[in-house]
């Protein structure tokens, strides 16, 4: 039980199943309703369910924003809180007063209808996937798992909750369920046997939901289900999320009906408050109401289907879904990107680059001279003594990095039998070929790799020993006495071993260099070969190593194992023991490890920087891997300087810090979670206001909830829109928290990936979703907005004139069908077409990303299409054929007679010529003294 989970062997590991957020609209109600249930510590009986009064959780997936009582009242809420559609509503139920009623009740209610009929089946269609989603995980996952429930979990498959790696009569006290993924404390009591067995449970005997075990299988027992998961715990429920240029357009239908108003009091006015005057300024309230587009939202809401559509069949973005399709004009508008480090960034595949000894630096193209050295000291009849020697070093930093970690080799079953690997473990050949690495941190795995590249290789290992293969096929055996985990506060992580052969006992540590360069013995090259490493974009590690007698081992034994049966402050206690041996280490070497970039990742966020957006990576890693991956990536670029926020607790610390980062200038911030949560609770403005004057922020060591604390702060401060892409759990909050989500589907799962808005899968996709798509959606929707609003316009003033002419009467200039047809059929066509609009070509788009920044301000549509599409063509001819059908089937709303005649071409061709052509010679004279910036990619 004291042992990593990645440090069992092959029989007793397991895979995940995949948890996510239980939340739906009702949770909020459900909350109101009744208080929270109050977590509690717990006392988990195995095998003995009778023995557990507490009810907990339902182990299941909901991803869903309603349920079927509250889906029609939610999506009218949604619907209804927008001014344009709560005006329209009050104004077609005017229409049931005799005094206020102008034509028939299908003037008002028939666009109304269907807008809501469009928006209502849309929704459905949304939450019908994601009902869809949620079903074929759930058939996956073990929803009816309880506490208590004795699991075996096989290979390739997720593990359903948080679970204890044990199978026996006895019980688990665990603590209560909290937001913490790094840590864990419980106790496991087992009195079926004599004398009673008390053991001590931390992080390292734990199992998360929605963690991977990538071998075998391991008997568990359930400890937290359903919505007290770690996973979910750190997952926000869903919003619906409302773009800004559909909050924008709200605040221009107010604006328009302010217009409306100021109108209908200059009509009445003008007719001089005669009579029921207040009847007929209602009447010209609702005549003038076509100055507000009912059909905005029916157009706006067809064109983000059609962005949709379009983004899902570009074959330069393969694998792209918009789960999301209200908010693609998003793409667009971003100010903010925030995303992910390992698996986003980084494909999470570490190469061994680098060995330092202080005196010799061994390099890739190098690494055959140690080879030799390692063949030649194992050859040899014991291992050279020889002091200082550069072989007899070699020989014990190679050691030392091979024995130091928790990677477990693997040799899969040929057969792929689940009951032959345990007879497979008994006579182990240890074929190379066969051989596996599984470990918590692919650093690790790289560093065995590396050993093993140069003649000492891990064959072996269980709960108790490990063994290694020398050059020559003999096989050193080592017994594990006792490991120290690697953790955020220590930064490192040690062993004590037991060689078989000479029973000396060895501690070997690892960890990072500013937690190294305090315990190992004075040197005076450690801290500069760090440096340098670091600028190579290398993750570094110091190896160190100290001889113990029995007697002191047997002392330490014994302090230690008291200390980890602590229930109080455990940590602290068991960290004081462990330093007691931490003094004067002997220095073995510095390695650097390098972590593989996603494909196209320096220039995708160079070409983001381009376009005016602020890149912030946030992080569960280390600050020092980091730093690496934010300068191998470019995130900051090599010129720049970097301000390593020092850690801080009080609130003095804080202010002594922010006015060290005030002084400093363009330079790049790292800070980790625990100083921005103390920067955070005691100067929040000023911190947020430094921080975004950087070019670049890194935040290290964040849970899941500061992520999306992280990005609200942005949106609170800044009023700027903000991008979250990540493709783990632990970035699900942070993507549903954003104005605009993005998940990637890697090794990590399927869980981000379902919660965002849009799924991609690389991030160089990216580039070109936001600046084709984007771009293209929010330009797009702008023109074709204003356009609707135009159109509403031109009726509006006809029926102003008309109504002057006739002594300011509040009668309608058409018929109502006429009113419902020039709103929709007569010119939905063409002025819809603009969704195929294009300024510039995707190429042109990639390649200046600067445009993503420009807006030009449209005018008319015949004078504003950039690149004439065939179906933009077919519109125009379709919206005359509209009009020429309606003369012969509506001949009793128009003059046949009149309209056949030369007087009313010569009349219609004047009228287009005098509305035409000043807008025409005003851009003429617009793009030649101002053109815009796409003009001269164009010419």
């Amino acid at each position: 039980s004291g042992h990593p989970v990645n440090s069992l062997p092959a029989r007793y590991k397991l895979h995940l199943l995949y948890i996510s957020a239980p939340a739906n609209c009702s949770d909020w109600l459900i909350n109101i309703c009744r208080r929270k249930k109050e977590l509690k510590a717990r006392t988990v009986w195995l095998g003995c369910p009778e023995k557990c009064e507490e009810k907990y959780p339902k182990n299941a997936i909901k991803n869903q924003k309603y349920n079927i009582f509250t889906f029609i009242p939610g999506v009218l809420y949604e619907q209804f809180k927008f001014f344009l559609n709560l005006y329209f509503l009050v104004v077609s139920c005017s229409q049931f007063v005799p005094a206020l009623k102008i034509g028939y009740l299908y003037t008002y209610w028939a666009p109304l209808g269907f807008v809501l009929t469009v928006t209502v089946a849309r929704e459905a269609v949304d939450e019908y996937r994601r009902y869809k989603r949620d079903k074929e995980m759930n058939s996956q996952l073990y929803s009816k798992i309880i506490c208590t429930f004795f699991f075996l979990s096989p290979q390739n498959q997720r593990i359903p909750s948080d679970m204890d790696l044990f199978s026996i009569n006895a019980y688990v006290y665990a603590q209560k369920p909290q937001l913490d993924i790094h840590s864990f404390e419980g106790t496991f009591t087992r009195e079926d046997s004599d004398p009673a067995v008390h053991e001590s449970l931390s992080i390292e005997n734990t199992l998360w939901a929605s963690t991977v075990v990538a071998s075998g299988t391991v008997i568990g027992v359930v400890i937290y289900t359903g919505k007290e998961t770690r996973s979910v715990m750190n997952t926000s429920n869903p919003k619906n999320k409302v773009g800004l240029l559909d909050l924008e357009l709200n605040q221009l239908t107010k604006a328009l009906f302010l217009a409306l108003v100021a109108l209908s009091v200059v009509m009445v006015t003008l007719q001089g408050f005669v009579g029921p005057w207040y009847r007929n300024l209602f009447r010209f309230l609702l005549l003038f109401s076509y100055i507000i587009p009912i059909s905005l939202r029916v157009n706006l809401d067809m064109g983000k289907a059609a962005y949709g559509w379009m983004i899902m069949k570009d074959d330069n973005i393969p694998g792209t879904v918009v789960r999301t399709s209200t908010i693609p004009e998003e793409l667009g508008r971003l100010v903010y990107l925030l995303t992910d480090k390992t698996g986003t960034l980084t494909q999470n595949e570490m190469i061994f680059k680098r060995l330092h000894l202080g005196t010799v630096s061994y390099g890739t193209d190098t690494m055959d001279e140690i080879q030799s050295h390692i063949i030649n000291s194992y050859s040899q009849s014991s291992a050279p003594k020889v002091r200082k020697s550069v072989s007899s070093r070699i020989h014990e930093a190679v050691k030392a990095i091979a024995l130091c970690h928790n990677v477990t080799p693997v040799y899969e079953s040929r057969a792929g039998v689940s009951g032959e690997t345990e007879y497979a473990e008994v006579d182990q050949d240890f074929s190379d070929e066969n051989r596996a690495y599984q470990a918590s941190s692919p650093d690790e795995v790289a560093l065995v790799q590396w050993t093993e590249s140069v003649g000492l290789t891990l064959v072996n290992r269980d709960l108790t020993s490990m063994q290694l293969k020398t050059p020559g096929g003999h096989i050193l055996t080592y017994y594990i006495l006792q490991i120290f985990p690697f953790t955020s506060e220590s930064k490192r992580m040690g062993i004590i071993v037991r060689d078989e052969s000479s029973g000396e006992i060895t501690f070997y540590m690892k960890g990072a260099d500013v937690a190294m360069s305090t315990i190992v013995q004075y040197n005076d090259w450690l801290e500069e070969e760090c440096g340098n490493m670091a600028r190579e974009g290398l993750r570094t590690l110091v190896v160190a190593k100290k001889s113990l007698t029995e007697e002191q081992y047997q002392d330490f034994e014994s302090r230690y194992n008291q200390a980890k049966l602590s229930i109080h402050d455990r940590n602290l206690k068991v960290a004081a023991v462990v330093e007691s041996l931490e003094r004067e280490m002997e220095l073995l070497c510095l390695t650097g490890v390098e972590d593989q970039l996603q494909a196209d990742v320096r220039p995708t966020l160079e070409m983001l920087r381009n376009a005016g957006i602020k890149i912030w990576m946030l992080t569960g890693d280390k600050l020092e891997t980091a730093t690496c991956i934010a300068k191998s990536s470019h995130l900051v670029s090599r010129t720049q300087d970097i301000h390593i926020f020092r850690p801080v607790t009080t609130r003095g610390e804080a202010h002594l810090e922010l006015n060290a980062f005030r002084r400093k200038h363009d330079c790049a911030l790292v800070i980790s979670g625990d100083s921005l949560e103390v920067c955070l609770k005691y100067y929040e403005h000023e911190f947020v206001e430094l921080a975004c004057q950087c070019p670049a922020v890194v935040c290290c060591r964040c849970s899941p909830t500061q992520k999306a604390h992280i990005v609200k702060l942005l949106q609170h401060h800044t009023g700027k829109r903000t991008c979250a892409i990540g493709d783990g759990g632990n970035d699900v909050s942070m993507i549903q928290a954003a104005d605009c989500g993005i998940g990637i589907e890697g090794k990590e799962g399927k869980q981000a990936s379902l919660a965002a808005d849009f799924s991609i899968t690389q991030f160089k996709h990216i580039g070109r979703l936001l600046m084709v798509h984007g771009r293209n959606s929010y330009k797009r929707s702008a023109a074709l907005g204003q356009f609707v609003m135009h159109r509403g316009l031109i009726i509006s003033t006809m029926q102003a004139v008309f109504s002057s002419v006739f002594y300011f009467a509040s009668v309608p200039l058409y018929q109502g069908f006429l009113m419902v047809g020039y709103a929709t059929i007569y010119t939905m066509f063409p002025v819809f077409s603009l969704v195929l609009d294009q300024d510039v070509k995707p190429e042109m788009a990639l390649l200046y990303p600067e445009l993503y920044k420009d807006l030009t301000k449209l005018l008319m549509v015949a004078l504003t299409i950039r690149t004439w599409h065939w179906l933009m063509v077919v519109a125009e001819f379709l919206s005359l054929g509209c009009y020429v059908a309606s003369l012969a089937f509506l001949n009793e709303y128009f003059d046949v007679a009149f309209i056949t005649t030369v007087t009313f071409l010569w009349k219609v061709s004047a009228i287009t010529v005098v509305s035409c052509l000043p807008l025409y010679i005003l851009k003429y004279l617009k793009r030649k003294f101002s053109p815009p910036s796409y003009s001269k990619l164009t010419s």
